[in-house]
C-alpha cells in the first residue's frame, strides 16, 4: 500500500487547472526518446510515503486549492504502475474535498476503472499516432494507452489530451491529421495540448550514465508549435 515517490512539488501551475501539488511516483513502463525525467523509471531511490503521510502533507495547501480551483496531480514516472497506493491516496483526497488529476501514458497494470472513480481530470499523453512510432519512441507499442483510454470512456473521466511535437518525428500535417482523427474519436476531451520538444534534459542523462537518443535533433520553436496546436484545434472544431 506503500507508495514510492521520486519528489513532491507545490505550487504547480502547468499540471492540471488551477494551483497544484505534484506528486511524482516512480516507475515507468516506457523509455520515451525525449523524456525528461529518466531518473523516474524505475522504483530505485525511491521515498516510501503512506497514502495517509500523502495526504496530511498535501493537504496543507487546501487554502490554495480552494481559492484557485486546483487540487493534487500524480504524475511520474507514471502513477498508474502503483495502482493500490494511487486508489487509497485519491480515495483520501476525494473525500477531503480536493481535487484529483493523473498525468499519465495510460501504460499501468490494470484496476483502471477504480482507479478513475477517485479521479477527476486524466491529462493523457498520446505518444503517437500509430504503433511503429509509439515502438520507435518509447519502446511500446501503445496497447495498453488505449486499454486505459478505453476505460476512461466507460467511466465518463474528463480528458486533457497532450502531445509533444518533436521536429521531424511528431510534427508533420500528416501526422498531426492522424491525431486529429484520433481525438475526434474520444468522448470527454475538454482540452488539447501540443508540447514542445526541449532538450533541458540532456545533462541530465550525461549525468546519470545514459544515452540520451534524440541528441542532434534541436528543441521545437515554440510559435511554430503554437500554430500547429491551432491547426489541430481549428480540425477539431
Amino acid at each position: 500500500m506503500d507508495g514510492r515517490i521520486h519528489s513532491i512539488e507545490s505550487m504547480g501551475l502547468v499540471d492540471g487547472p488551477g494551483i497544484r501539488t505534484v506528486v511524482f511516483l516512480k516507475g515507468c513502463a516506457l523509455r520515451c526518446a525525449y523524456c525528461h525525467n529518466p531518473d523516474t523509471w524505475t522504483m530505485e531511490g525511491a521515498t516510501i510515503m503512506s497514502p495517509e503521510d500523502v495526504y496530511k502533507k498535501v493537504s496543507r495547501f487546501k487554502p490554495y486549492f480552494e481559492s484557485s480551483g486546483g487540487g493534487i496531480t500524480f504524475s511520474g514516472g507514471d502513477p498508474l504502475l502503483q495502482p493500490e497506493f494511487l486508489i487509497k491516496t485519491l480515495k483520501l483526497c476525494k473525500e477531503g474535498g480536493i481535487h484529483t488529476t493523473i498525468d499519465t501514458s495510460g501504460y499501468g497494470i490494470g484496476r483502471y476503472e477504480e482507479i478513475l472513480k477517485y479521479t477527476d481530470l486524466v491529462m493523457l499523453d498520446i505518444k503517437h499516432v500509430n504503433k511503429e512510432g509509439y515502438i520507435n519512441l518509447t519502446g511500446q507499442n501503445g496497447d495498453e494507452t488505449y486499454k486505459f483510454l478505453e476505460a476512461c470512456q466507460r467511466c465518463g473521466t474528463k480528458l486533457w489530451i497532450r502531445h509533444v511535437v518533436v521536429p521531424g518525428i511528431t510534427d508533420s500535417i500528416e501526422h498531426l491529421d492522424a491525431l486529429v482523427d484520433i481525438i475526434k474519436g474520444i468522448k470527454n476531451v475538454e482540452k488539447v495540448e501540443l508540447l514542445p520538444y526541449h532538450t533541458l534534459a540532456m545533462d541530465k542523462y550525461k549525468n546519470l550514465g545514459m544515452k540520451y537518443s534524440l541528441e542532434g535533433i534541436e528543441a521545437m520553436d515554440k510559435d511554430k508549435c503554437r500554430e500547429l496546436e491551432k491547426y489541430v484545434l481549428n480540425k477539431l472544431c
